[in-house]
């Protein structure tokens, strides 16, 4: 129960990456809200798991500062941020990715960062505590061609959360990243362009452990630096990728 009395939000909860982070964070005690701009899908991770179900948007400003109010309004406070929410372009050229493309992109995986921040940090500056985890990927560190928008915007959020650990240390306020590579996720077709045994086996083979990243695996590293156990640890951005970035 490491997250025993702890409070989270953790946007893009309801598949994937997030539902693993949900299940764990549920797992070792914690209180959390699934985020997420599907909300049937939150509503079933919520009855499945306990949890708490909240639409929203995390491009758009309003929508955030509503999902940061009604979590106050439940906790009073809260503890953890995961900024977990993404979505990427299908592999294509960098020069042929249309500026909707572009901006979808850059509004989900950058703008909700700084969104989340602008709506939540006062309240955990004024508290002197607080934990928040980005989800970057190893996208950010070791770039594939025809997904360069998607790498780019990871990258920024490796940086930000070295720079948001930085300004923010001085309030109590801990931000690390994780850096998953591709897993089994509702995205994994759009990163191989399309799903097919030969595709995968293409990129299993860059993978010295030999498997994608799970669920669970990022749940398992979400939880141990969300708890007190890492509470030296900051601006910190964990490859989770089976040796991927070596």
């Amino acid at each position: 129960m490491r997250l025993e009395g702890k409070t989270a939000i953790v946007t893009g909860g309801a598949s994937g990456f997030g539902a693993g982070i949900v299940r764990k964070f549920v797992a070792e005690g914690a209180e959390v809200m699934i985020a997420d701009i599907d909300e049937t899908k939150a509503q079933d991770m919520a009855t499945e798991t306990g949890a708490l179900a909240q639409s929203v948007d995390v491009s758009d400003s309003a929508s955030v500062r509503a999902m940061i109010g009604a979590a106050q309004a439940v906790w009073s406070q809260v503890d953890i941020l995961i900024n977990n929410a993404g979505v990427t372009h299908l592999p294509a050229p960098l020069d042929t990715i249309n500026e909707d493309e572009f901006d979808r992109v850059f509004n989900v995986n950058c703008r909700s960062v700084y969104l989340t921040a602008r709506h939540l940090v006062p309240a955990m500056k004024s508290r002197g505590a607080g934990t928040i985890l980005n989800v970057a990927s190893t996208a950010g560190v070791s770039p594939r061609p025809n997904l360069n928008w998607y790498n780019a915007t990871k990258g920024w959020m490796i940086t930000a959360t070295r720079t948001m650990a930085v300004e923010l240390a001085p309030f109590g306020i801990r931000v690390n990243a994780v850096n998953p590579v591709a897993g089994e996720t509702p995205l994994l077709k759009s990163f191989l362009g399309e799903d097919t045994p030969e595709m995968r086996a293409r990129f299993l083979s860059t993978i010295p452990l030999g498997r994608f990243s799970t669920p669970e695996d990022m749940g398992n590293a979400a939880c141990y630096l969300c708890s007190d156990e890492a509470s030296m640890i900051t601006g910190v951005c964990m490859e989770v990728d089976g040796g991927r970035c070596i």
